[in-house]
């Protein structure tokens, strides 16, 4: 054990944290993490679209078309508002202008999105207008459902290269250069003159003059990596938590080394949910069982590693020390917050901790996916903040349903259990520790 654990510290983890803080890499997460505030506000009007509570719901059934334009300028988008992040977090790290590139990459994204001229020859698309039959030209019309989670991968592709071109022009001096004493902001848009008119001719090729749809070529080409990591398969899910829990053990933030690569999955995947369920499709009936929402209520109870067991079994330790630590991390764990568990035990390289770090997690995702596939609990169909209490977020997450709160108390037994015999092996470890320097 400690051979392994020498190994990974000395080889795995370094190679771990060069990929985690790659510049391109740490763009796409961040740029995705900044529309978690639109897509948790678009979760509510899920829930008004679709009220738990017939009376209620009944006497919302007027205000739907209102009610759904919030959600349709959220998580309906999402993919608009990603490319604007990812763009200005990469622009960032090089010391351009945020919001130039961000412009810049949005233009490019729309540009990819709109149908070219002869597809909508083929298609025929039409308004009615007067009571006359008008036939909408090209690049009039967008169509915001090409906005939305499912070009997310389009978006990512699009705003790293616009960014990297305005980058290359810049540092070429491919650019409009003013005199001293013009104003910076002025001075920044001569500056994007020439990555702007780059951007647009070059994406107005591939997609107008090619035929090439970025967005549509991407999704098909990953639809099923999205269909094993965030969608049914059983696999895909313990693989994904046993790698957010492996990278832990390492010191390494999981969710944030693994956010680049699953983010964009688990953002398709819950908004595909939400588009379904805003049909009015059952909650037990949704495309996806493994979103975010999914892993976050179920399983990470207290944390990564499903800690709040682990907290609560300190709390009654003879150690003084893990009384302490456990009694420190309890009210953070309600909220599932864990780094004083994390890196106060530690559970960083310990040997003994390790085992139920993982497997517990691991056991309490296969009995979740039990529970859901025989429709004793519905899928996510919405989503919230990770510090809410876990039953309350995950009833929240579907649609109210009281045993999915149930759930999170059998898995939190579960858990306890799982934690118990290593917590006591443990603490006589601290113990005997104590005594010798006491």
């Amino acid at each position: 054990m400690n051979g392994l654990i020498t190994f990974l510290e000395q080889k795995v983890s370094p190679i771990a944290a060069k990929i985690c803080g790659q510049r391109h890499m740490l763009a796409v997460r961040k740029g995705i993490i900044s529309t978690l505030p639109l897509t948790l506000v678009g979760s509510f009007f899920v829930i008004f679209l679709n009220f738990p509570i017939p009376a209620v719901a009944e006497k919302l059934t007027p205000f739907l078309p209102i009610l759904d334009i919030p959600y349709r300028f959220t998580v309906g988008i999402l993919a608009l508002y990603a490319t604007f992040g990812i763009a200005s977090s990469l622009a960032q790290s090089y010391k351009l202008d945020q919001l130039t590139a961000g412009i810049i990459a949005v233009m490019s994204f729309i540009v990819t999105s709109i149908a070219p001229a002869r597809l909508w020859a083929e298609v025929s698309t039409t308004n009615l207008t007067n009571n006359k039959l008008e036939i909408v030209a090209a690049g009039r019309y967008l169509n915001i459902a090409n906005l939305g989670a499912q070009s997310l991968f389009g978006a990512i592709v699009t705003a790293l290269i616009s960014v990297e071109i305005y980058r290359f022009m810049k540092v070429k001096n491919i650019t409009i250069k003013m005199p001293e004493g013009v104003p910076p902001e002025v001075a920044n848009s001569f500056i994007a003159l020439f990555p702007a008119g780059a951007c647009l001719i070059l994406f107005w090729v591939i997609r107008h003059m090619l035929g090439f749809d970025i967005n549509a070529t991407l999704s098909n080409l990953l639809m099923p990596l999205q269909g094993f990591l965030a969608g049914n398969s059983l696999l895909g899910g313990l693989v994904t938590v046993f790698l957010i829990c492996f990278f832990w053990i390492l010191g390494i933030h999981g969710p944030a080394i693994m956010g680049p690569v699953i983010r964009p999955f688990w953002e398709s995947s819950i908004a595909d949910n939400m588009e379904a369920f805003s049909n009015h499709v059952a909650a037990t009936e949704m495309p996806n069982i493994f979103t975010e929402m999914f892993l976050q209520w179920f399983v990470w109870i207290g944390g990564a590693g499903a800690t709040l067991a682990l907290v609560c079994l300190f709390l009654t330790s003879k150690s003084a020390y893990l009384k302490e630590l456990g009694k420190i991390g309890f009210l953070p764990g309600l909220f599932n917050i864990n780094e004083p568990i994390i890196f106060g035990a530690p559970i960083v390289m310990n040997p003994t901790l390790t085992i139920p770090f993982i497997l517990s997690p691991m056991v309490m995702t296969v009995i979740a996916y039990l529970a859901t596939i025989t429709h004793l609990v519905p899928m996510t169909v919405s989503r919230t903040v990770f510090t809410v209490p876990s039953p309350i977020g995950a009833m929240m997450v579907t649609n109210w349903h009281i045993m999915a709160g149930v759930l999170v108390v059998i898995n939190f037994l579960v858990s306890l259990v799982i934690y118990y015999p290593f917590f006591k092996v443990f603490e006589k470890e601290q113990i005997a520790s104590e005594l010798a320097e006491g």
